[in-house]
């Protein structure tokens, strides 16, 4: 009857039709992994889908099942769509261009995979619970900091009571008040009570007042404790954590500062080599403590060819370099200027992250091949997706071999930067003087090239592009800039190989685009009609106003009353100017309407349609303006010049409205279509 049951059972389930949200209601922070852990891990068993995230259920073959492994694929793109869908943004940033479901599991559990400030389970402990109702009176006073309650519970009820258990969760009074700066009286005067040991008492899960005053940044009480027992930083939780990693983990930087000077390195297991080690560099580049992390690399240079490699962290943390955070002109002027000594707080950490990457890559270096290699190769395919370009960079400086690294597609670091549109990272190919051709035409499993890459795209480039271009028709434009770019690199054969697929990079190209040609030409199209239309109202109003001209004419010889007047004349030529933009405007944006939209088109000519239409179109209202303010002086000026002040204010005002609406766009495009400027050498690096 078992095997009957189990036959019948789908082998890669696929329950699209559910809500994750309705199971598991939280999102993963950095600081509630335990519980979003347990709802998540609950939830996807329930589904039957555990095997994904464990590592049990690995991809079939593709040669043995074709079917078996797209319907593998599809489960597994489903149970990565659950945990992903219930990331915070700043963590989902972290994992979001992993593959496969166990990648995006294992690298949320190596991250956030610790007990630092997450509630504990809530399950009582025997002992204390025949306790709470005993003890509620000092748990209270522990909670509220009220030490005089305490200390009439303890005198009057119990002397021993400070070491007791007082929680479900086997906490003491003194664990209680440690989470709390406020609760510090409180705190030292149960310290002033207890011995050395009683401040070594555990929790449930392995905390003592030390970890939880360290997490929580605690800086005063954690020297008081340690003062009081000085073994306290060397005692470690269920999970193996010093006091140490918990501050570094929760970015306490003066806890961190102050427990490294008084962590003792030859105790019994030696706080800062091995496992441990290395988990406290990841915590604190996690936490964005570079400066810490390169000074504890230089004590224990061993840390930095650690497994999982430190480079890991900084691959996935863009914001520590300028690649991915946004710094103005006068950050990186000032960044660069030595005699300046005030430099801001982001220049800094960039310098310090550009020292670490440095450092721990000729760390690496010093390894054998295979491990050095071993080291190296996840944290560079990392970055190269991420487009964190300063990790690659240093990684090929120190390393140039590694261009020849290979993932398990057979793809090189700039296929993958091609596949994930990071230019940064493609441009890199510059710096390589002999040997950039054959990098980027050696094909993929699938028999792809360098420009099958180029021609692919993807959800994840969606989302690249979208960022960069705003509109489909811009992006479109952009994938065709990417296509012409690595073509520039290929021989006449190179543009006519097939892929596995028997599709050469151009069929690919008109494939996979199919889609964006037809969103971004009825981009095009709606940007058209709107914009045709208010020109065309424009030049109606222009026209009527060259007939009907302000005042009026004279009766005798049919001339302007006020021709004579300066305001006249600037009324004349802008009224002029005006109508002839928008009839300019009128026919741009008609010819993109009428346009035959092949893909090609999208590169220049319909860019550059759209810019003149829109140029035109903004000299046209502005001319409008123009002439209506001549027009209304000399109605109702009665030749007060005060009247232009507010004329103008309101007049400014419109047009400030309408650049503010369209001039970003117009920027974009003029930049994109004349000024690209995405490819090309960054630095006078060579690499090989």
């Amino acid at each position: 009857m078992a095997s009957i049951s189990s036959s019948s059972a789908p082998k890669y389930p696929y329950p699209s039709e559910v809500n994750v949200g309705d199971f598991v209601y939280i999102k993963l922070s950095q600081t509630n992994y335990i519980m979003w852990s347990k709802l998540m891990v609950n939830y996807i068993k329930k589904e039957g889908l555990y095997g994904f995230i464990d590592g049990t259920l690995q991809a079939p073959s593709m040669d043995t099942s074709l079917s078996d492994f797209e319907d593998w694929k599809k489960s597994d793109s489903l149970v990565k769509g659950w945990i992903l869908s219930t990331l915070e943004d700043d963590v989902l940033r972290h994992v979001a261009y992993f593959k496969t479901a166990e990648q995006v599991w294992s690298v949320l559990k190596k991250m956030f995979g610790h007990p630092f400030i997450d509630f504990p389970e809530t399950e009582l402990n025997d002992e204390a619970g025949k306790n709470l109702s005993r003890y509620l009176p000092l748990h209270k006073a522990a909670l509220s900091g009220d030490w005089e309650k305490a200390k009439s519970f303890i005198e009057r009820e119990e002397p021993q009571a400070f070491r007791a258990i007082i929680t479900g969760f086997s906490e003491t009074a003194l664990i209680v008040s440690a989470r709390s700066v406020q609760r510090n009286y409180f705190s030292k005067k149960l310290v002033e009570l207890m011995s050395p040991e009683d401040l070594a008492i555990k929790g449930r899960l392995g905390l003592t007042a030390l970890h939880v005053a360290a997490a929580v940044g605690n800086a005063e009480l954690t020297k008081l404790l340690v003062d009081k027992n000085p073994d306290l930083p060397n005692i470690r939780d269920n999970a193996d954590f010093l006091a140490l990693h918990l501050a570094a983990g929760n970015v306490q930087r003066n806890t961190v500062t102050y427990l490294l000077t008084v962590t003792k390195e030859d105790v019994e297991p030696k706080p800062f080599e091995d496992k441990s080690g290395v988990d406290l560099i990841h915590f604190l580049l996690l936490s964005d403590f570079y400066d810490i992390a390169l000074s504890l690399l230089h004590r224990f240079p061993k840390l930095a060819s650690g497994d999982p490699c430190p480079l890991l962290a900084l691959a996935v943390n863009r914001s520590a370099f300028p690649s991915g955070a946004r710094i103005k002109f006068w950050q990186r002027f000032i960044g660069h200027l030595p005699q300046v000594k005030l430099i801001s707080d982001k220049t800094l950490i960039y310098h310090q992250a550009v020292d670490l990457v440095k450092y721990i890559c000729l760390e690496v270096l010093k390894l054998d091949l295979p491990k050095a290699i071993t080291s190296i190769g996840l944290p560079l395919r990392i970055a190269t997706q991420l487009g964190t370009h300063e990790v690659v960079e240093e990684i090929l400086e120190i390393f140039p071999s590694a261009i020849f690294l290979r993932s398990n597609k057979n793809e090189s670091v700039f296929h993958l930067a091609i596949l994930y549109r990071q230019a940064k990272v493609y441009n890199l190919v510059y710096q390589f003087e002999d040997c950039t051709h054959m990098v980027l035409v050696t094909p993929d499993i699938l028999m792809n090239n360098g420009l099958h890459c180029a021609a692919r795209v993807e959800d994840h480039q969606r989302l690249n592009l979208r960022a960069t271009a705003p509109g489909a028709a811009l992006q479109m434009q952009r994938e065709l800039q990417w296509f012409k770019e690595v073509e520039k690199f290929m021989l006449p054969r190179d543009k006519q190989q097939k892929n596995t697929e028997g599709r050469t990079p151009g069929m690919v190209f008109t494939e996979t685009h199919a889609e964006l040609i037809k969103e971004g030409e009825q981009w095009m199209k709606d940007k058209a009609n709107s914009c045709m239309f208010v020109a065309a109202l424009i030049a109606a109003v222009v026209f009527a106003a060259a007939i009907t001209v302000p005042g009026g004419n004279n009766q005798d010889n049919g001339l302007p009353i006020f021709s004579i007047q300066n305001a006249f004349g600037i009324f004349a030529i802008s009224d002029a100017l005006c109508l002839f933009c928008s009839v300019s405007s009128i026919l741009m944006f008609l010819s993109i309407l009428t346009s035959r939209y092949a893909a090609d088109d999208f590169l220049f000519a319909l860019p550059n349609r759209l810019i003149i239409g829109l140029a035109t179109l903004f000299f046209a209202i502005v001319s409008m303006i123009i002439a209506f303010c001549s027009s209304f002086y000399l109605v109702f000026g009665n030749n007060k010049d005060w009247i232009l002040i507010p004329l103008i204010c309101v007049a400014c005002l419109s047009i400030i409205l309408f650049v503010s609406l369209q001039f970003k766009l117009l920027f974009i495009m003029i930049k994109s279509t004349y000024f690209p400027g995405l490819f090309g050498r960054q630095s006078d690096r060579i690499f090989f």
